[in-house]
C-alpha cells in the first residue's frame, strides 16, 4: 500500500518553529513537495525536491524561513519551518510524484498525504 504520513504540526507563536515529517512507503518517488491549504483558499506550492539531491524550490514567502530536506535511508522528507507568521498557518501536505516542479507533484501520477496542521498565533 502507498502511503505518506504527516506529522509534527501543532501550535506556535509568531516567529517560532515547527518541523514537519512525511514518512513514505510502498512505493519509490522522484520528488517530493509540501503544499498548503488555509480556510478558503486554494491549495499552495510550499516547497519541493528530489530524492536523488540537487536543487530544491521554494514559494518566495517562504524563502529563507523554510527549509525542506531528505532522509533516504528513512524514506522521510522534512519540511523545517522558521520564524513562522499567522499567514503561514494551514493543513500542509506531503506529495511523492515522478519531478519536483510544482504541476508534476499536483499531476495524477502523485500521491498525497491526509495532511497535518499548522496554527500560528500572533
Amino acid at each position: 500500500q502507498v502511503q505518506l504520513v504527516e506529522s509534527g504540526g501543532g501550535l506556535v507563536q509568531a516567529g517560532g518553529s515547527l518541523r514537519l515529517s512525511c514518512v513514505a512507503s510502498g512505493r519509490t518517488f522522484v520528488a517530493m513537495g509540501w503544499f498548503r491549504q488555509a480556510p478558503g483558499k486554494e491549495r499552495e506550492f510550499v516547497a519541493a525536491t528530489n530524492w536523488s539531491g540537487g536543487s530544491t524550490l521554494y514559494t518566495d514567502s517562504v524563502k529563507g524561513r523554510f527549509t525542506i530536506s531528505m532522509d533516504n535511508a528513512a524514506s522521510t522528507v522534512y519540511l523545517e519551518m522558521n520564524n513562522l507568521k499567522p499567514e503561514d498557518a494551514a493543513v500542509y501536505y506531503c506529495a511523492g510524484g515522478p519531478d519536483r516542479r510544482p504541476r508534476f507533484l499536483l499531476g495524477p501520477d502523485s500521491v498525497w498525504g491526509q495532511g497535518t496542521r499548522v496554527t500560528v498565533s500572533s
